[in-house]
């Protein structure tokens, strides 16, 4: 094995942080904990795979030998973060990559490169979209599925091709947030289920990129954008439509400031109780939001509101109402409530370039 090169100690330490998040360390096949490093004339690769997902991301270096090594990907991040010189040199020295500054050396043991499965290349590409859009799709709707991986289709974001735009859907069956961006189509077909978890760490780290390019066949996903890639295995089921769940029967409408409701809901959910349930209530011209609790007490709070229907008093977890809001801010808000315990969507008055809706199920009213 040989590799010898030269690169910029926070370039190649923010890399190998970037893979660790998309691919954390869930194996204790040494091969498969391992990080390749590829030196060639273009700089350094970087690829790691659990055989489930597959991440290449490219960082600039110097190759003065060209090679390939496998090493340990945990304790490379680890040393790397902590270094303080500008630059640092990796080269094979015997059976051990060293890790090497001016005043130190550290050396990680090769492991058997040739035993490494690769990242596998992507699946056709399905189209394109802004990394900025992405960002501002994925992280609302991410938000609103499942931790628990007892369920898996509900830990997924649903991407798929609609009529023109691509939309993102997530539920943990107790809200539902979809979000469509403008994209460049290829396949109009496009269904996948993705790991939500995952999704949000791409679009976090693709944020700034131009495009980011979504593939996807039966079995897998992948998003490419400038020289990274990340494949992942698809999750098995879809999850169902959204349109069939967002408001048709509306029994009253509202338009109000999102930070304000949200301050308002901040401020009463102390006194939410044990059920952590605080009352939206709709007067004239106004919303009410109302906590109250035999042992915390009880506490109320007025915001101006264009409310247009029936009067409605509903109950909802405080803390899906806050998850909910904070992806609005400011904006002006618009909320329909239908009738008995289907759910309230929140959505913007005027629509941006990405369009959110997100939909809370309230709760029952105790009798």
């Amino acid at each position: 094995m040989s590799l010898d090169l030269t690169a910029t100690t926070a370039a190649l330490a923010a890399a190998t942080a970037d893979l660790s998040r998309l691919l954390p360390g869930r194996t204790l096949d040494p091969v498969l904990a391992g990080l390749l490093l590829t030196a060639d004339a273009t700089g350094v690769t970087l690829a790691a795979t659990d055989r489930e997902r597959g991440v290449r991301l490219h960082a600039e270096a110097v190759a003065h030998t060209d090679g390939q090594v496998l090493v340990p990907a945990k304790p490379l991040a680890e040393t790397l973060a902590a270094l303080d010189s500008p630059d640092v040199r990796l080269v094979v020295e015997g059976s051990r990559l060293a890790i090497r500054t001016p005043g130190g050396r550290f050396a990680l043991p090769l492991l058997a490169a040739d035993s490494h499965p690769g990242v596998p290349a992507p699946p056709a590409a399905a189209g394109s979209v802004r990394g900025a859009d992405l960002h501002a799709a994925v992280l609302p709707v991410a938000s609103a599925a499942s931790r628990d991986d007892a369920l898996p289709v509900f830990t997924g974001v649903r991407l798929r091709a609609k009529a023109g735009r691509l939309v993102a859907v997530a539920t943990d069956r107790y809200r539902m947030a979809a979000a469509d961006l403008p994209w460049i189509g290829v396949d109009e077909d496009l269904d996948v289920l993705i790991p939500a978890a995952l999704f949000t760490e791409v679009a976090k780290q693709a944020r700034a990129a131009e495009r980011v390019t979504v593939h996807a066949d039966a079995d897998r996903a992948a998003l490419t954008w400038d020289s990274a890639t990340v494949t992942t295995a698809v999750l098995a089921s879809a999850l169902p439509d959204e349109d069939k769940l967002f408001p048709r029967d509306v029994e009253c409408s509202l338009t109000l400031d999102g930070a304000a409701l949200a301050g308002a809901v901040r401020r009463v959910a102390p006194y939410a109780g044990a059920r952590g349930a605080v009352t939206l209530e709709t007067g004239d011209g106004e919303l009410r939001v109302r906590g109250s609790d035999p042992q915390a007490g009880e506490a109320e709070e007025t915001i101006k509101a264009g409310v247009h229907g029936n009067r409605v008093s509903r109950g909802y977890q405080a803390k899906y109402l806050l998850e909910t809001l904070r992806w609005f801010g400011g904006d002006e808000v618009r909320i329909d409530i239908q009738p008995g315990i289907r759910g309230t969507m929140f959505s913007h008055v005027t629509a941006p370039a990405v369009r959110l809706r997100y939909l809370v199920v309230p709760l029952r009213q105790p009798n």
